[in-house]
């Protein structure tokens, strides 16, 4: 049992241990994920992924993250646009790191 691990998913690297309740891109399943694409596990790294090595997750949850405000300002030209963005995201909770 290693005790972290750091996997790619939805075009970013996360650092997780067992336990950990993350935040990722939308993922569309329900129940338990598997992440092959694991970068560390411990002290061992892969060149550029661990072969064998598997991240294991369960989906907590689908939503919408928090709104981001994009604000646009051109100073003295009166110009001003407000823009508001949620992101679809999936909540993980890291069950077990194969390593």
């Amino acid at each position: 049992m290693a005790d972290f691990a750091i996997f790619h998913t939805g075009g970013k690297q996360y650092r997780v241990k067992v336990g950990d309740i993350i935040k990722v891109e939308k993922l569309n399943s329900d129940g338990k994920v598997e992440f092959d694409q694991v970068l560390m596990v411990g002290s061992n790294i892969g060149n550029p992924f661990i072969a064998g090595a598997k991240v294991v997750a369960e989906v907590v949850e689908q939503k919408r993250d928090d709104k981001i405000l994009v604000f646009k300002k051109k100073r003295r030209q009166n110009y001003r646009r407000t823009k508001g963005h949620r992101q679809h995201i999936t909540v993980l909770k890291i069950k077990e790191i194969k390593g």
